[in-house]
């Protein structure tokens, strides 16, 4: 209160005072600074904003201005006159109402179905029809309720969803296994009707046939060859469950993404693998040598066939064929004199004779030095 009378000393100060300011000097009677407008000079130059308005001029106290008053009229019903170009009153909550009821029944009458949508269409809680893609109108909520679903897009879950997933093979060994899971939505109104959680019943229903074939396969079939029948098998089984189930699902397909023994025993199994690997490989070889060492026993055996064939026909010629024949392989090997006039001294070139006989030895000797 003492602030507001010291102010109000001030402001009769700046009344009484003549005006210094941009907006005039005051005119020729300014030093008086007795005119009726409050230093406005006389009438002549603008008013000093900085002093008080005549009293004339001063605002009533407690004074509504224009947006108080019209605001009054529109809430006292058109006792004194409503709103300029507009109704007052009750119309004018009534037209509002209306407006909103309006946009309430395009909102929930119109429905855009995309071309991978299909609009389930229920009456008071019951399924009455599906829309198909394109602008679609039905009665406005809640008389009519419209579920969208995208029936194209192809979902994918993928098992384990962390961690290992470990299951037992048909030969009781321990395998942990990845694997992924695509379906999409083959019927809009089975897949929102004839089951509660569909995400959760694709899930159980791949865990469960996963399982079941598993349990049918070797580990050596599971981790190598036997993915390609797996997913095919369990991509089948699925599918005939959630058919009976009448689930509107479809399996697009299933994929084994990793298929090995458990981490704990994975270094010794994979010891035991080359293992089996390594005596499979020996095994092999064995196989080999035994075709190549029949081969050739059935070679030789088909040789003498026909040579026994011939002796049958002129046996006298054939062993003395086969007599030179044997002796000419012998004798090819060695170092030979052949004296046959008897009673004649042969002269034997032993200095000659005698490189050829070294030179096996030498050669021998030079092969020896090669390979140390």
């Amino acid at each position: 209160m003492i602030r507001w009378t010291g102010r109000l000393a001030g402001a009769g100060t700046l009344k009484n005072e003549a005006p210094k300011s941009p907006w005039g000097s005051g005119g020729s009677g300014g030093q008086g600074g007795g005119s009726g407008d409050g230093g406005s000079g006389g009438g002549n130059g603008p008013r000093n904003p900085w002093s008080f308005p005549p009293e004339g001029r001063r605002p009533r106290p407690g004074g509504g201005n224009t947006l108080d008053e019209l605001l009054k009229r529109a809430r006292s019903g058109g006792g004194g006159g409503g709103v300029p170009g507009l109704p007052s009153g009750s119309r004018l909550w009534l037209m509002i109402v209306a407006a909103l009821f309006a946009v309430w029944i395009l909102y929930t009458s119109i429905h855009p179905i995309g071309p991978r949508e299909r609009g389930v269409v229920t009456t008071l809680g019951s399924y009455s029809s599906t829309l198909t893609p394109g602008v679609r109108l039905t009665l406005p909520a809640p008389l009519q309720l419209v579920d969208v679903v995208d029936v194209a897009n192809i979902r994918t879950d993928n098992f384990p969803a962390s961690g290992e997933n470990l299951m037992l093979t048909g030969d009781q060994n321990i395998v942990d296994l990845a694997y992924s899971v695509r379906w999409d939505i083959s019927s809009a109104v089975d897949y929102k009707f004839q089951i509660a959680k569909p995400e959760d019943t694709v899930r159980a229903t791949a865990e469960s046939a996963m399982r079941a074939v598993i349990a049918t396969t070797t580990l050596n079939e599971a981790i190598g060859e036997g993915r390609a029948r797996i997913e095919g098998q369990v991509q089948s089984m699925m599918q005939q469950i959630l058919d009976e189930y009448r689930s509107g699902i479809r399996i697009q397909g299933v994929a084994v993404q990793k298929a090995a023994a458990p981490q704990a025993v994975d270094e010794d199994f994979k010891q035991v693998t080359a293992a089996q690997q390594e005596a499979q490989a020996n095994k092999n070889n064995a196989n080999a040598y035994a075709q190549q060492i029949i081969a050739g026993a059935q070679g030789e055996a088909a040789e003498f066939d026909k040579i026994y064939e011939q002796y049958k026909l002129a046996p006298e010629v054939t062993r003395r064929r086969m007599y030179y024949e044997t002796m000419e392989q012998i004798l090819a090997r060695t170092d030979k004199t052949i004296v046959e006039a008897p009673g004649v001294t042969p002269y034997l070139p032993l200095p000659a004779m005698r490189p050829r006989a070294q030179e096996p030895a030498e050669a021998q000797a030079q092969q020896g030095g090669t390979a140390r």
